[in-house]
This record gives C-alpha cells, sequence and structure tokens, in this order.
C-alpha cells in the first residue's frame, strides 16, 4: 500500500495544482477524468509501438548512439505521440476546451495518466529510493511536457490559420525536451563502469536541464493563466 500511494501521491499533487492555478473557469472534472485515463490508454499504444523497435536495439552499439536511440525512439517518440493522439482525440472538439490555459491542463492531466501508470511500474520495482527520486524528476517532467504540448495545442485550435503548424511544434517540442531529459540518465547507464568522470558530467547535465524544464514549464502555466479570455 506504501508503495502504491508513494507512486500516486506526486501525480495527485501535481494534478490539484494545476487545477487551481487554472484560477478564471475551471474545467469538468469528468472531462479532467476523460484526459487522465486518455493518458493511461496512451500507455498500451506505447507498447504497441515500442514492440518492433526492439528488434533494433543491438544495432545501435556505441554508447552516444545507443543512449540517443533509447532515449528518443524507445520513450520521446512513441510516449509523447501516444499522449497526443489521445489528447487530440478526446479533448479537441470538447465544448470546455474554450481558452489558451484549457490546452495545459487537459495535456497535463493526460501526462499524469501515463506517468502515473509508468511510476506504479518502476516504484513496484525499485522501491520507495525510486519513488522519491521520480517525485521530483521523471514525475514533474511527464508534466512539463505536457504544459509544452498543451501551450502549443492551445495556439492550435485558437489561431485555426496555423494550427497544423502548432500542433508539430507541441508535439516535436514535448519529444525535444522528453529526449534529453532521458539522454543524460541513457548517457550515464551506458558509460558509468567504464567512464565515470563522464558519467558525473552526464548527471550534472540532467541537473541543469531538469531545472531549465522547470523554469520553462512555469513561464508557459504563467503567460496562459495572464492570456485567459475569462479574466477580469
Amino acid at each position: 500500500m506504501t508503495l502504491l500511494i508513494s507512486s500516486v501521491f506526486p501525480v495527485v499533487v501535481i494534478m490539484i495544482y494545476l487545477y487551481y492555478r487554472d484560477k478564471y473557469e475551471k474545467e469538468p472534472i469528468r472531462v479532467l477524468i476523460r484526459a487522465f485515463f486518455g493518458g493511461v490508454l496512451a500507455v498500451f499504444t506505447t507498447l504497441i509501438i515500442v514492440w518492433p523497435l526492439h528488434f533494433f536495439e543491438d544495432s545501435f552499439s556505441g554508447s552516444i548512439s545507443s543512449a540517443l536511440f533509447q532515449s528518443f525512439f524507445m520513450a520521446a517518440i512513441p510516449e509523447e505521440l501516444s499522449k497526443f493522439i489521445f489528447l487530440y482525440w478526446f479533448i479537441w472538439k470538447d465544448k470546455n476546451f474554450n481558452e489558451n490555459f484549457d490546452g495545459i491542463i487537459y495535456a497535463v492531466f493526460v501526462s499524469m495518466g501515463f506517468a502515473c501508470v509508468e511510476n506504479i511500474l518502476y516504484v513496484f520495482e525499485g522501491g520507495l529510493e525510486v519513488a522519491t527520486a521520480r517525485a521530483i524528476t521523471a514525475v514533474p517532467a511527464h508534466a512539463i511536457f505536457g504544459i509544452i504540448m498543451g501551450y502549443y495545442f492551445a495556439h492550435a485550435k485558437f489561431q485555426p490559420n496555423r494550427k497544423h503548424k502548432n500542433l508539430f511544434k507541441g508535439v516535436f517540442l514535448a519529444i525535444m525536451g522528453h529526449g534529453f531529459y532521458n539522454f543524460p540518465l541513457n548517457y550515464y547507464s551506458e558509460i558509468i563502469d567504464k567512464h565515470p568522470e563522464a558519467a558525473v558530467l552526464a548527471v550534472f547535465l540532467f541537473t541543469l536541464f531538469l531545472v531549465f524544464l522547470y523554469i520553462v514549464g512555469f513561464r508557459k502555466i504563467r503567460k496562459h493563466s495572464e492570456s485567459s479570455v475569462f479574466k477580469g
């Protein structure tokens, strides 16, 4: 029970935080729940996409190429594409999607559905230490990827003449953020035994990029919140 609570807790905290940051017109709980379960379903879509890619893992023998393959093709690309599919499918035509901030909150709830399942799997395998580490790294990172995607998802909705450009931009930047978040970690696991000094650099770069993601996320939340059409 402790592991389950520790897995779900950071997800719930982030969703509550975003819900209360939506200051001017809160989204219906039923639509937020739908978005969350869209993220849960995205896990299964990701598994389907990733399964054939496992056959290519041995083709990348170098530390950098292997880390890039794992970071982007085995994680960032299938995961963010899967989240986007359900975000668009479940939310795009919903009448409650009626202002910029909604794009962020719905995208984050989709991301949190995905992160919840992923976190449960990792924490039940790795224990409380993994739960603590992921509570301040992987789970917030998924939220930030959702913020980035949702930011441009909203622009696509409310700037129809630039719909496809903004949809692409949101997915592309979420993939880039996710991939470059994962890369130092995967590179670290590839080189820790042979090149411990380079592994230290990988940890430093990971920390630096995580801080950068936090800054980007909070800025985009503030920008869309301040531009709300329901602001008095």
